[in-house]
Parts: structure tokens; C-alpha cells; sequence
């Protein structure tokens, strides 16, 4: 194979008998989904997964990583895991950054892909090419740091990433994630409670990028591409180092601007703005906690804000004060706490655990609390309880067990199960979708449950890239979302950082992906490649058994009115959806014969 960026090299670790086969990539297979999400889905549906369940040996987790990993093209610092969702039942695919996706290609793999279940806890030691596993028994039962200082302590840290799972991954919280030694997360759908079950409790990586670093297949065209990567960023309005929004406030530059939008979900969604908006904020942070601005790979933009409470029962020093947690564990929950937050934003780093679906185990068991249908008591802004409640959850003890299943099954244990803000048993990230229409259409037609990256049409609705569109607008939703989710699958089979769609776009994409790999494409090819490995993903999951009806909202969503600048509104997703099957050229939710055969999805094996 002549292609460039790949190392066409990955190996297949059988946890059940211990043993490591190397194989060579599938060159049509890489022309056909790229890398990362894209192959990663591949190969879920080729091995017929759609059918097992989750936490069976029989689930694959795949690491993956894009063509473009590793190299000098910039935001490329992208890992993805890929399996059957515990918490979905879905395909999912989960992304952390850091340097564990960069040292990975210089270490000599493509991908990890991980079958069978070890039957005593273990670890995967990469190198040169080279992987082996090893026994883990005495990091068993250890959070995320101390994981890694020992493996540090025992590789140096030198040269070194590793990512762990935590008590979450190993106790089978269904939300439990990936971590790095950077505090990155593959936070959604519980990847990383798919690892504890098969007994995998790390992956070691040794490799400097020094004589390691992928070569492009078209020198020329790769000096101008990654010139033409860093003049866009600086010039983005929100990507621009040390002058754009995302680089001086974080992801959480959007919690007033949300909030003012009239779209934040507040108090589980009872609300949509929230009197606590400002004391979480990126501005605030930036003011009174910030004490380091860390990058990943290949990154200018450093959008990772560092935080730390010097004093005080919520003492701390933690990594990503992100948009989503601050909302999820404040906001959300009736709390403007800003060092809770962030205590409880280390708490779930060191267990592993997604903050997005612990703070909705805590919105649903406060409304549930507030309606009389549970006793045990959690106020809303109960931060001190909340935290209590963390350990209860890792440890399944009393209604932490319950808890430990998601918000979605909790709410149905409590006997309301519209209470959850949940698709496909997903929880809903910061965005209120009676507030910004096509977002709520992206929730209900996401191929891993309810979020925002599957097509952030956000981008659009409320900060107006790549031209403003009107949030409360229904008509052209349907078109939009499938463009950005279209986009969002191929950046994410590249494997990009999402927030380079800010400044970069198709035609960037495609001279990035054309430099390095050596295939000429365009921007209407590479729409084609996303549109592919979206109806991959949606293959996958009809046959695991989801339909239209599953392209669901919960029903305060579409009866109770927002309020704020969003005041009176609902979400109009039956007509929304209507628009986007047409465009998807979907019956009901569900991909047809001739759109498999106009894609050229191969169903082989499936």
C-alpha cells in the first residue's frame, strides 16, 4: 500500500487467549472510510456486532486513529474509541486529544482493536511496532492518576502516554469513560465501562515523534496545506491563539451566550435560564481560577483551560473546566458553585466517569425528589450531597446502583421515565433544543444517542459560521444538519478536532487529506465519504433494532415552553424530521437497499 499517513499496521489483541495478531489495513476500506470513526464503524458492522451484547466478549472496542494523526497538520491530535454503547445500545465512538493519539502512529500503529476478555485484569504495552500485553492485577481497583503515575514510575514518563480506565470503567458504570494522563477524555457512551469488562485496564504507549513522525505522500502540497491549516485558525474568530473565544475562555465561552440565548437547560430542563449561568462562565474562570492553559498535539489554539481552589473543603487542581461539565454539574443541577464544580469535575477524571450523564443522574434525581416519587434527598444545589453521591454511584451502593445505569434507565426505576433528557438513552449536552431548532433535530437523528458533535449545527445558529442562520427557524433543518453531520463524520474519520470546523471547511479538508495520503479528493468527495459513514453508522444500528420511533425527544421538549429570549417556543422536531428523512433519503429512519448501493456500503459479514 503507497498511501500516505497510514502506517498500515494495527493489531488485533484476543483478551481471551492473550494473544496479539498484526494485519495490514484494507486499502478500499481506507478509500472508502477513511480512518478513526469511519473504519472504526467498518469493522463493527464486518464483525456483525449490531447483535451481542455490550458487555459480552463478543463486543469489540476498537482504538483508532485518521491519516492525518500525528502529523504537522494542526488540531490533529484526535484519539477515537469505537464499540456498542452499554449506555445506547448504539454504535458509538468517543474522542479524547492529548498526545495518546499522536505517540500511537509514532509508535507504528494505525489501531488497536481489542475482542474476547482477559481473564485476570491487564494492560497493552505499545512500542516499535510492537504490542504486549501485561498483567495489571496490582492497578486493579485504582482511580485514573495513580494508574498512570505507576505506569510512568515503571516506563518514564519521557516519551510516554497512557490511558486509563477507573473504578467507573471497572464497576460497569454504563457512562464510564477513557482517560489520559492529560485529564483528556473519551467521555460518551461508556467505552471505557466496555474495557472493564473485558478486563483491560490500561494502554502504555512509548514512542517520540522524533524519526517516528508520518510521511506525506505529497511533500509540496503538505507544506502548503498545513500553511493554509494555521492562516485559517489565526484568522477564526473563535480559533485564533490567544485572541479567539475558544482559546482565551474555553469551551465554556459559550455559557452566557447560551444562557442569554434563552437555551441553556436549567433545573433538568424545567427551565431554560439559569440565575447561575455567570458564575460558571469562561469569563468568570478566566478571572478568579485560572492557572494553566495546557495544548494538544499539533494544537495552537489551547482551548483546555486549567483550574485550581487553593483552600477549602473543595481543594483542587484539575484540567478541562469544560462548557459541558461546568453546565452539567452546575446549571443543570440548580448550582452556580463554581469550586464544587470543579471538585466534582476531578472527581469524575479520577474515576472515569462522564460528567454530561453524572450530572443528569443528579437533575433526575432531583426532580424525582422534588415530585415526591423518590425519598432519598438531593436538593437542587445540593453540591455538598452531590459529591456524596459520586462515591455511591462508583461503588453501586444503595441508589448510587441505580444511578450507575444513566439517567434514562434511573428515571424509569424512579417511575417516570420522561423525566430523563435523554435519546436513545443518552443524555442531552448544554444546548436546549426548544432554543436552537436544529440542534434538537441533531439530538433526536445522532447515530450515538443525544449530542451536539454528531452535527453541530450550532455552529450556525447561534454563532453565525459558516453564515447565521435563524435558531428558532424549522424550515432548512433538515438540509443543515445533514451537511454539518456529513462534514462532522469525515473530520472525525481524519481524526480532526472538532473545533477547526470554525475556521476550515470542506475544500481545506480536502487539500489536508490529499497532501498527506496521496488520493486526490474534493470537498463534494469528501461530503460523500461523511454521508457513507453516516449511513454506515445508521446500518449498524437498524440492525440492532433502532428505527424512527427511535429518533426521539423527550416529550417537554416539544410541550413545555421555553422561557428568555427563547420564550414560547418548542421544538418542532415531527417536522423537522420529516425534511431530514427526505434529505437523508431515509424510510422511517431506516437506510434502504438502493441508498446502501448509491454509497457503496458494503454489508459482507454483516
Amino acid at each position: 500500500m503507497n498511501l500516505g499517513g497510514y502506517r498500515n499496521h494495527e493489531a488485533w489483541v484476543d483478551l481471551s487467549k492473550g494473544t496479539v495478531e498484526y494485519r495490514q489495513l484494507n486499502e478500499e476500506d481506507l478509500r472508502n472510510y477513511v480512518g478513526a470513526r469511519g473504519l472504526g464503524v467498518k469493522y463493527m458492522v464486518d464483525n456483525g456486532v449490531y447483535d451481542v451484547e455490550p458487555f459480552s466478549p463478543e463486543n469489540i472496542l476498537a482504538v483508532m486513529t485518521g491519516p492525518l494523526t500525528g502529523t504537522r497538520i494542526h488540531m490533529s491530535g484526535r484519539l477515537c474509541t469505537v464499540t456498542r454503547s452499554p449506555l445506547t445500545g448504539t454504535v458509538t465512538d468517543s474522542h479524547m486529544g492529548g498526545w495518546t493519539a499522536a505517540r500511537l502512529k509514532w509508535a507504528g500503529f494505525d489501531n488497536l482493536i481489542f475482542t474476547g476478555k482477559s481473564d485476570k485484569p491487564v494492560y497493552l504495552y505499545v512500542e516499535d511496532g510492537k504490542a504486549e500485553l501485561k498483567d495489571a492485577s496490582s492497578l486493579w481497583g485504582k482511580g485514573v492518576r495513580p494508574t498512570i503515575k505507576a505506569l510512568e514510575d515503571l516506563y518514564g514518563e519521557k516519551d510516554t502516554s497512557v490511558m486509563s480506565i477507573g473504578q467507573g470503567g471497572e464497576n460497569l458504570i454504563r457512562y464510564a469513560g477513557w482517560m489520559n494522563e492529560d485529564d483528556r477524555a473519551a467521555g460518551r457512551g461508556g467505552t471505557g465501562a466496555v474495557a472493564g469488562s473485558k478486563n483491560l485496564k490500561a494502554i502504555v504507549i512509548k514512542a517520540t515523534q522524533r524519526g517516528n513522525m508520518p510521511q506525506p505522500a505529497l511533500p509540496d502540497k503538505y507544506k502548503t496545506a498545513v500553511k493554509a491549516g494555521l492562516k485559517a485558525l489565526n484568522e477564526g474568530a473563535l480559533t485564533a491563539p490567544n485572541k479567539g473565544g475558544l482559546s482565551v475562555y474555553g469551551t465554556n465561552v459559550l455559557m452566557n451566550i447560551i444562557n442569554e440565548s434563552g437555551a441553556l437547560p436549567t433545573n433538568n430542563s424545567q427551565t431554560t435560564v439559569s440565575e447561575h449561568a455567570e458564575a460558571v462562565s469562561g469569563e468568570t474562570v478566566r478571572t478568579e481560577m485560572l492557572v494553566g492553559e495546557p495544548t494538544c498535539h499539533a494544537c495552537p489554539v489551547a482551548c483546555k483551560k486549567e483550574v485550581e481552589v487553593t483552600e477549602g473543603k473543595y481543594k483542587v487542581k484539575v484540567e478541562s473546566f469544560e462548557f459541558e461539565s461546568a453546565w452539567a454539574l452546575g446549571p443543570n443541577c440548580g448550582s452556580g458553585n463554581k469550586e464544587a464544580v470543579a471538585f466534582m469535575i476531578d472527581r469524575c477524571n479520577e474515576y472515569g466517569i462522564d460528567t454530561i450523564e453524572l450530572g443528569h443522574c443528579f437533575s433526575v434525581a432531583m426532580e424525582a425528589y422534588e415530585k415526591g416519587l423518590i425519598t432519598e434527598r438531593l436538593d437542587w444545589g445540593d453540591v455538598d450531597t452531590m459529591i456524596e453521591w459520586i462515591e455511591k454511584i462508583i461503588h453501586r451502593k444503595g441508589i448510587g446502583d441505580i444511578l450507575a445505569e444513566g439517567p434514562g434507565r434511573a428515571a424509569v426505576a424512579f417511575g417516570n421515565g420522561e423525566l430523563a433528557m435523554v435519546s436513545k438513552n443518552q443524555s442531552i449536552p448544554a444546548y436546549d433544543p426548544r432554543g436552537i431548532q436544529g440542534i434538537g433535530l441533531g439530538y433526536a437523528t445522532s447515530n450515538r444517542g443525544a449530542c451536539h458533535l454528531r452535527g453541530y449545527s450550532v455552529s450556525a445558529e447561534i454563532a453565525g459560521l459558516p453564515e447565521p442562520v435563524d435558531r428558532l427557524a424549522v424550515e432548512g433543518k433538515g438540509g443543515l444538519l445533514k451537511t454539518f453531520q456529513d462534514l462532522h463524520a469525515f473530520s472525525d474519520s481524519l481524526d480532526l478536532c472538532k473545533f477547526s470546523a470554525f475556521s476550515e471547511n470542506a475544500d481545506l479538508y480536502a487539500e489536508q487529506y490529499t497532501a498527506v495520503v496521496g488520493i486526490e479528493l474534493n470537498a463534494d468527495d469528501i461530503m460523500k465519504i461523511g454521508e457513507r459513514v453516516y449511513n454506515i453508522e445508521r446500518y449498524f444500528n437498524n440492525k440492532a433494532g433502532f428505527v424512527g420511533k427511535d429518533d426521539s425527544l423527550p416529550e417537554r421538549f416539544l410541550n413545555e415552553k421555553a422561557g428568555g429570549n427563547s420564550k414560547g417556543s418548542v421544538s418542532h422536531l415531527p417536522e423537522m424530521l420529516i425534511e431530514y428523512y427526505q434529505v437523508r433519503g431515509w424510510e422511517d429512519g431506516v437506510v434502504p437497499p438502493e441508498k446502501l448501493k448509491e454509497l457503496n456500503i458494503s454489508t459482507v459479514g454483516a
